[in-house]
């Protein structure tokens, strides 16, 4: 029996199982069962077609297809796409095919374009050119960061422009970040350039905005906060280098004493910290409601949300967004992580903030922290991203710090879905050979023997629990078993892919959901989702291994055929597959998973190989 028959046989045999028992319990009807064409086989794995064909014949009422002997022409990556039954010469009529016109303007064989944790980068004055994003793009920049805490709008509007023209020139799907400012605290001016305050002395908040500040009082305009300061609570000012102690607080909530425990120099509109308090106001200003339905009607796919303090906060955030975006935490106040678990069941991703994070906790605790928020998002199965100096020295020199080069891996090791760029890219001296180093390290770390094996043991250790606040992708009501028998499906396909070396797994998706459960166990070959929605594959981008793919299924388009047939969908997908670089010959293998009939949520119920 040929090397990997046996193994193969096994994990079609249980996720039949699998399917048959969940269809026993439900009211759909039973799709057909799988199908093994050799077409698809590599010569030397022929043995396991040959296995597997009776068992194929046993649950398909159709007479097994003849065994088609595969050409080992590989067929160009430009050209037609020619329909199903219809390739170049030499090349079988269902393998690979480019579905496009156009040559790429890149070679997407390497290994850029099949990492498996994503790259998020900062676009500002060092990069906000269509030549620069452009670079960055090719660089490793999977998901463009607006931060409109800077800029007007259109200039964000003309950026979304450029990248989705470099969108449609690549032929990939790009995410876009909205980071919305948040409510931003400062205290106000003095009469002097700056003052210097030293510890132990006396030094005032209050309310009295027209009066200029001087080294024992500056005015504070933010009368929530005075008024929710009492003895004993911690103020940090310009990022937490001043540090102040409320020893007597106004009943009126008109001033606040305090005491400096740390000295320092400030000078005009300088940061103010509360991490003691929950300040009672909406996450959301004025400026943010601008700014929210600006890029909104730019098109956004994901819209982060600064200085979360409670999960209501990301209510406020979901009912102004609806369903036009997703929806992103930032974890930075240590009242975020004493309500992590409800806020990230409230959210469809989380931000690990470094930067306020280390200005509000000690920075010893940090690490642990990052550790511990990564752990629960991986368990809900809530996409995480790593943000804040992560190659902060690059802002200034081509290379990193040996330090920096040992976070970034920390931050794959943990297991975290994407890596951010903020200073970096936006106002660096060398935007392109950061975006580089962080691909490097990716690519460096992944190609590491034992990074999957950890991952995938940690995937299977963990809690089934997927996260409730994922209307989008995935309908939480539904039946425990449904759960198992889909999680089956994605398991089998992923152990299969492995013992067969499939170059990719293809999963039909109609809401995302099947893709990212795929993404969560970790397999060690990229996936690629097959959606029939661009806003769909633009927010899939952000995920683990996930790249995102466009296929009509009933509908028709301009660059494909229009089908409901099976066979031709496979076909499609083969094709794209070799159009985006993950098939480099036609004996390349896919894991394919689909739901049968195509348009029911969460009907993942096929394996084909």
């Amino acid at each position: 029996m040929k090397r990997g028959a046996l193994p193969a046989l096994i994990m079609i045999s249980y996720a039949n199982a699998c399917v048959a028992f969940f269809f026993r319990a439900s009211s759909v009807r039973a799709p057909p069962a799988w199908i093994v064409p050799s077409r698809l086989l590599a010569p030397h794995r022929l043995g396991a077609a040959y296995l597997l064909q009776p068992h194929r014949a046993r649950h398909q009422r159709a007479s097994p297809k003849p065994f088609v002997s595969m050409s080992v022409t590989p067929p160009p990556r430009d050209g037609p796409w020619l329909g199903p039954g219809y390739a170049p010469k030499g090349v079988d009529a269902v393998g690979p095919c480019s579905p496009m016109d156009a040559q790429l303007p890149v070679d997407k064989t390497g290994k850029r374009w099949c990492k498996h944790t994503k790259q998020i980068a900062t676009v500002g004055p060092s990069c906000s050119s269509e030549e620069m994003l452009d670079k960055l793009f090719v660089a490793g920049v999977d998901v463009f960061r607006l931060n409109f805490s800077h800029g007007a709008h259109e200039e964000k509007r003309k950026v979304v422009q450029l990248i989705r023209h470099i969108e449609q020139k690549y032929r990939h799907t790009i995410g876009i970040l909205a980071d919305l400012q948040g409510p931003k605290l400062r205290i106000g001016g003095f009469k002097e350039d700056y003052v210097f305050v030293n510890k132990g002395q006396k030094f005032r908040l209050d309310l009295e905005i027209d009066t200029l500040g001087d080294v024992t009082r500056v005015a504070l305009p933010h009368p929530e906060i005075l008024q929710t300061l009492r003895k004993g609570d911690l103020i940090l000012l310009d990022d937490g280098k001043v540090r102040l102690i409320v020893t007597e607080a106004d009943l009126r909530g008109e001033w606040v004493d305090t005491e400096v425990q740390v000295g320092g120099k400030l000078s005009d509109r300088k940061g103010v910290n509360t991490p003691s308090i929950i300040i009672p106001i909406s996450p959301l200003t004025l400026k943010d409601r601008s700014d929210l339905s600006a890029a909104l009607d730019m098109g956004v796919d994901w819209v982060a949300l600064s200085f979360v303090q409670k999960p209501s906060d990301m209510v406020e955030l979901r009912q102004l967004v609806g369903e036009r975006a997703f929806v992103m935490a930032k974890i930075e106040k240590p009242s975020a992580v004493e309500r992590l678990d409800d806020i990230i069941a409230l959210s469809d991703g989380v931000m690990v903030a470094r930067g306020d994070l280390g200005v509000e906790l000690m920075h010893e605790d940090v690490p642990i922290l990052q550790r511990s928020i990564i752990d629960k998002c991986r368990r809900r199965g809530c996409p995480v991203v790593v943000a804040t100096q992560m190659l902060e020295s690059m802002i200034t020199t081509p290379i990193p710090t040996r330090a920096e080069v040992n976070d970034v891996a920390t931050a794959l090791y943990l297991g975290a879905d994407a890596i951010m760029l903020s200073a970096e890219s936006a106002a660096g001296e060398f935007p392109t050979e950061s975006v580089e180093m962080q691909c490097r390290i990716i690519n460096r770390v992944e190609g590491s023997d034992n990074f999957f094996p950890r991952m995938q043991s940690r995937a299977s250790a963990e809690s089934v629990l997927v996260s409730g606040g994922h209307p989008h992708i995935m309908n939480m009501q539904e039946p425990e078993q449904q759960h198992l028998a889909y999680d089956s499906i994605t398991s089998a396909a992923m152990l299969l892919a492995d013992r067969l070396q499939a170059r990719a797994m293809i999963v039909f998706t109609t809401t995302g959901g099947t893709a990212v459960r795929a993404s969560r166990i970790r397999p060690s070959i990229p996936v690629i989702a097959m959606v029939q929605e661009k806003w769909l594959g633009r927010r899939l981008s952000l995920y683990w291994g996930i790249y995102p793919a466009y296929v009509d299924i009933v509908t028709g388009a301009t660059n494909a055929p229009s089908s409901t047939d099976f066979d031709e969908l496979m076909a499609r997908a083969c094709s794209i597959a070799w159009d985006q670089g993950f098939a480099h010959a036609p004996e390349d293998l896919f894991v394919v998973t689909a739901g049968l009939p195509f348009g029911v949520k969460g009907a993942a119920n096929v394996i084909r190989i």
